[in-house]
């Protein structure tokens, strides 16, 4: 029997690619009436970089300043998701986005994207991986390793091209 995909977990960094990496879940989405969720990780600074922080602006503050943070990320996520997908429907109504929710999340990128597969029952998870090179490969891959090891779901992980870049219109 062939598996059923009803959820997607689209996981981005954001990045230059992510248009790219967006279009695979979309294209998967449409092919199996699958709803899509959304998930940006919001890496936490470190101790020493927090205490930093509080050296110059309150802890209360820094709270603020990253809670606005956190909306203003989901804000551009959203208006982002919604630009492609009217793109991709040729900006001719009606077009589905099927999009169900945007979650930016405080935490490590993976385990995030990990806890929030589980949270959501996703049967598939979409996210990105970009060459950077022999040495970089080490240390920038490390958050689809870890998903890829992790992850009890499976996982597609869509190699963006090298150079990729796309304006979002």
């Amino acid at each position: 029997m062939l598996p059923k995909i009803e959820t997607i977990l689209y996981a981005t960094g954001l990045g230059p690619g992510a248009p790219y990496i967006f279009r695979y879940a979309l294209a998967l989405a449409r092919q199996h009436k699958a709803k899509i969720v959304a998930v940006h990780g919001m890496e936490p600074l470190t101790t020493f970089g927090q205490s930093l922080v509080e050296q110059y602006i309150s802890h209360e503050s820094s709270e603020q300043m990253h809670s606005k943070a956190r909306e203003v990320v989901k804000m551009q996520l959203k208006e982002r998701i919604e630009k492609l997908c009217n793109t991709e429907c040729n900006h001719k109504p009606p077009c589905d986005n099927p999009v169900s929710a945007i979650h930016v999340v405080d935490g490590y990128p993976d385990q995030v994207i990990v806890n929030l597969a589980k949270e959501v029952s996703a049967d598939l998870i979409v996210m990105g991986a970009q060459s950077h090179g022999k040495v970089s490969e080490i240390v920038m891959g490390s958050t689809t390793r870890k998903v890829l090891h992790n992850a009890t779901q499976p996982v597609l992980v869509v190699r963006v091209p090298k150079g990729f870049t796309e304006e979002i219109k």
